[in-house]
């Protein structure tokens, strides 16, 4: 039965190589089942929080579903889970505050704008739209967002280990790194990043259960008295975890909340979790199975049913609770360890699934430290704060690729990368950077070079923006 489902024989693999790679992918992309909860949560407030415990479940639920419908549909080891950078742009960016940078939608309203989005992609990749998209956009935009979003990972990083701070005269600066967190952040980042140098399978994980160990170590040694006492617990009690309540999230998609809001501003919200998604899914899906020597003709083999997995994997994933599922670059370290086929995505999906028990752990090791001696509460995440660290270093080398010599498409991908940083909003720095590139293409006589859906959306951002500088409007 696994022989005609999967083909092994015919790409020379076994049910055994199989289930290793698809193990080995688990461990490369399993942060996100901690890092998912810990920067989604920050999409609630006070008066509307969001649950840790229904995030893990649909991040876990939704990725086993995605790859699991990879593995059978389009019989490609490619795993898939929320998207780094998509959580961020969701939890600061559209639910971040208008007075901040953001749109203000409530994280119910962010659901409902990312289905709609995951919609578009499924009717797109039925009908082979979506390819054709793709094509259209600046390819220097293409690697500057990436890149930008790497950047701003790595800033929230920063900020969770305490490593960043704020300061008056110069907006950030370096702390002085004598706080529990900032030691506890420097030990994870050089840990996991020595084993990701000497590229152990798995390097995130082990990173990031050793600097809980260290957490916990740490922890019992100032509550036992035998080193001096600390101002906090750097890590929670694993008993003190509740339970998981997925029907905290499940369909609580708000679409007349989303719509109350101005027509530009739900268009504008749709159309970057569209782009977003576009952008990530074909770049991983090419740079995965070129690793695997899949591509048969210089094409990714049954395209359309990979494009559909992801897809699915959002709409479901939106219903859930989480943001947008896509396919995962760490695929690669599964197909270096021998998977070629979807059963390996099969197995990860499995493994997704059996890592629910493990809830109380996650919750210990996500949920965060209050730093704040009085007042309301300041959360640090020390624990997956080196990852987010590590992941935008993962994210860089994207910048090779824009022609830096060619200035209609370094400024425009400058400006993506930059504004993205300064003012904290991944939808800003894909504005900047769609205007700039437009204006630049118009004024240099190349108005060709840019297909017409750049014009269009430049546009749009244009008029977004005259729209929020008006008195009376909120856009």
């Amino acid at each position: 039965m696994l022989e005609r489902l999967f083909q092994l024989h015919e790409r020379g693999t076994t049910v055994g190589r199989e289930v290793l790679g698809g193990a080995v992918t688990f461990m490369a992309l399993s942060y996100i089942i901690f890092v998912q909860p810990a920067i989604m949560s920050m999409a609630g407030t006070k008066d509307n929080p969001l649950d840790f415990g229904a995030i893990m479940f649909a991040t876990c639920v939704a990725s086993a579903f995605a790859c699991m419908l990879m593995g059978l549909l389009a019989n490609l080891p490619v795993a898939l889970a929320p998207a780094m950078g998509h959580n961020v742009l969701f939890a600061f960016t559209i639910c971040g505050a208008a007075t901040m940078g953001g749109f203000g939608l409530t994280w119910q309203q962010a659901l409902a704008a990312n289905f709609i989005a995951g919609a578009l992609f499924l009717v797109m990749s039925l009908v082979g739209f979506r390819q054709a998209i793709i094509a259209a956009l600046p390819e220097s935009l293409k690697y500057a967002i990436a890149v930008g979003i790497g950047l701003l990972i790595a800033m929230v990083g920063l900020q969770y280990g305490q490593i960043v701070v704020g300061n008056p005269a110069t907006l950030v600066d370096l702390s002085t790194l004598r706080t529990p967190v900032a030691q506890l952040t420097l030990f994870g980042l050089i840990v996991t990043a020595t084993l990701m140098a000497r590229r152990v399978h798995g390097a995130i994980l082990i990173g990031i259960v050793a600097t809980a160990v260290a957490a916990w170590v740490a922890t019992e040694l100032s509550v036992r008295g035998i080193i001096g006492e600390m101002p906090y617990r750097l890590i929670a009690p694993l008993g003190h975890a509740p339970p998981l309540n997925p029907g905290h999230t499940f369909l609580k998609l708000d679409f007349g909340g989303l719509f109350g809001h101005p027509a530009l501003t739900c268009l504008a919200v749709i159309v970057i979790f569209f782009m977003l998604d576009l952008f990530d899914t074909i770049g991983t899906l090419i740079g995965v199975t070129e690793r695997g020597g899949l591509l048969v003709d210089g094409k990714i083999p049954r395209v359309g049913r990979a494009l559909f997995s992801d897809a699915a994997g959002t709409v479901v994933g939106t219903c859930l609770g989480t943001s947008t599922v896509t396919a995962y670059i760490e695929s690669t370290s599964g197909i270096s360890a021998g998977a070629r086929t979807g059963l390996a995505s099969i197995v990860t999906g499995a493994l997704l699934l059996l890592a629910l028990p493990a809830y109380p752990l996650v919750h210990a090791i996500g949920s965060g430290v209050n730093v704040a001696a009085t007042g309301p509460p300041v959360f640090k995440y020390p624990i997956i704060a080196p990852t987010l660290i590590l992941i935008g270093c993962m994210m860089m080398p994207a910048v090779r690729k824009v022609d830096w010599d060619d200035l209609t498409e370094a400024i425009p991908a400058f400006l993506c990368m930059v504004v993205m940083q300064f003012a904290f909003s991944i939808a800003a720095g894909i504005a900047w950077g769609f205007i700039a590139y437009a204006l630049l293409k118009l004024v240099t006589g190349r108005a060709k070079d840019a297909h017409p859906f750049v014009y269009v959306f430049a546009a749009l951002f244009v008029v977004m923006y005259a729209l929020k500088w008006m008195p009376g409007t909120a856009v």
